[in-house]
């Protein structure tokens, strides 16, 4: 036995004796394989590496592990052409054939492992993208939800408070006409106009505070937006069109109508006839 081989078994012998990766054994060998790399392989060897090598070709999904497994069966073959007729050589070699083997069978494992967890983690990344559609869904209908609910508050408030007001309307109606019709002939009567004078006051104060404001429309073009004629009057002293008299007082609540103003509207005045029509008495005479 030459004395390459001698040390070249010890190197192996201690390599298997403590588990260490074939990585170390390939690259103290590199220079032994291209002195030995014209001499005849080992058919067994041969064929155990073709195996090897088919084996890592047929891993889906893994060109470095294919590439890495063909690198390996080179350097077996190498190795097994120069342990070729040493017997403890041979036996150092069937183990480092076992070893990457081994080493091969694990990876694969590993690869079905790794595809499965991404067929797991691509289904999850689904199921999670559904999930947050669905949520921004939710989200953006509670949120429609939500602004209706609180225009339907509003609007609900609104109808209250107007139809409350109205009511009050009718009480100031009432003090503005008596304070018209009634005049206080006495100290005792003048005393009770005062009193609900005040009553007056302090109730159109309450609306001012409301949002509540009175319409003085007089002087102003007709608007059927504001007002509600009741009444033409013919006259040359307002254009046609416009507002003469305010007969009911209008109300706005905060700039929109709360009750339209009935008002009297000028009209043109009627056309005067230059010559009087015949009475039947004239057309009697006359016949």
């Amino acid at each position: 036995m030459s004395e390459d081989n001698k040390q070249l078994e010890e190197h192996l012998d201690n390599q298997v004796q403590n588990s260490q990766k074939p990585e170390s054994l390939i690259e103290e060998n590199a220079n032994h394989r291209n002195s030995y790399s014209n001499q005849p392989f080992n058919d067994s060897v041969s064929s155990t590496t073709k195996e090897t090598a088919t084996t890592a070709e047929q891993i889906p999904g893994d060109s470095q592990l294919n590439e890495t497994s063909l690198q390996i069966g080179e350097i077996v073959a190498a190795l097994a052409t120069l342990l070729q007729g040493n017997q403890r050589g041979s036996e150092l070699l069937s183990q480092l054939q076992q070893i990457i083997g081994s080493l091969v069978e694990h990876h694969q494992m590993l690869l079905q492992a790794n595809e499965s967890f991404s067929e797991q983690l691509e289904e999850q990344n689904q199921q999670l993208e559904t999930t947050k559609r669905r949520y921004v869904g939710l989200a953006a209908e509670f949120d429609n939800f939500r602004k209706r609910t609180q225009r339907e508050k509003e609007d609900l408030e609104k109808q209250v408070k107007r139809k409350t007001l109205n009511e009050l309307l009718e009480v100031v109606d009432n003090f503005e006409r008596a304070r018209v019709q009634i005049k206080p002939t006495n100290d005792g009567e003048m005393e009770i106009h005062k009193s609900y004078q005040g009553v007056y006051n302090n109730l159109v104060k309450g609306l001012k505070r409301l949002g509540v404001s009175a319409m003085r429309p007089e002087g102003e073009p007709f608007d059927p937006m504001y007002h509600e004629a009741i009444y033409r009057e013919p006259t040359n002293e307002y254009p046609e069109g416009t507002v003469i008299e305010q007969l009911v007082r209008g109300y706005l609540l905060d700039d929109q109508i709360l009750r339209h103003a009935m008002v009297k509207v000028a009209a043109p005045p009627e056309p005067e006839s230059d010559q009087s029509e015949p009475t039947p008495e004239a057309i009697s005479d006359a016949q």
